[in-house]
């Protein structure tokens, strides 16, 4: 009897030694499981390497040629993270977002993320769910050819999910640089590597990425450059 009592007991310490260990184990992988809350208050805090650029309007970058630097203000917070996260893995090239996105936390990426999502934006304003303006017929091919209103939504500014970017109003010179950047490969100075965007991208020539650009620019959107004149 003693001996059968040892044993149980000795098979509840393992069990719960077991578990504790467990426990310990994956703790860290449900942590990170959990989606990064940010703050928009405390991102307003973080933005100093941001503003210097994304806070000019009509400021230029001359990499890997010259166009408007994107409009960031009133984009969707987590497409800001998703973008930020592959110029870290360096999913992304390009040498200065890398720099800047490896010096942030997922924290960091998450509050600033939040605080652009707001930034600018009007309470209570709405877009049309149509675009404000009708494509050619040359270009309505276009972008029924790559199917765009699938993700970007009907107006290119309701994504069906928050992780893609809204695109109506964008820069139409650096949707340009940023769809032929999805074309680039085995460069290690410029491209963007996704499957998806890849893929769409490999199906229009320049010229067509030009005009579909163009003609998503023109459209209104939420997307905007707020003013910051000075470092907070």
């Amino acid at each position: 009897m003693n001996k059968l009592l040892n044993s149980v007991s000795a098979f509840a310490v393992a069990s719960v030694t077991f578990i504790a260990a467990f426990s310990a184990l994956t703790a860290p992988l449900s942590a990170q499981a959990q989606e990064v809350k940010g703050d928009a208050a405390v991102g307003k805090t973080k933005v100093a390497m941001c503003i210097g650029c994304h806070g000019i309007a009509g400021y230029q970058a001359s990499f890997p040629e010259i166009h408007k630097v994107p409009k960031i203000s009133g984009q969707n917070a987590k497409y800001i993270v998703s973008a930020l996260n592959a110029y870290k893995k360096g999913e992304r090239n390009h040498a200065s977002m890398r720099g800047i996105a490896e010096a942030l936390s997922d924290q960091d990426m998450a509050d600033i993320s939040a605080y652009y999502s707001t930034h600018g934006v009007v309470a209570g304003a709405t877009l049309a769910d149509k675009p404000s303006k009708t494509p050619s017929a040359a270009v309505d091919a276009l972008l029924k050819k790559g199917g765009c209103v699938a993700c970007h939504g009907e107006n290119f500014a309701k994504p069906i999910d928050p992780s893609y970017p809204k695109i109506a109003g964008q820069h139409a010179d650096y949707l340009y640089v940023a769809l032929k950047a999805y074309k680039t490969e085995k460069n290690p100075m410029i491209g963007r590597s996704n499957g998806v965007m890849a893929g769409m991208a490999k199906l229009y020539s320049n010229n067509e990425l030009k005009e579909i650009s163009k003609y998503i620019g023109s459209l209104d959107g939420d997307l905007k450059t707020v003013e910051q004149a000075s470092f907070r």
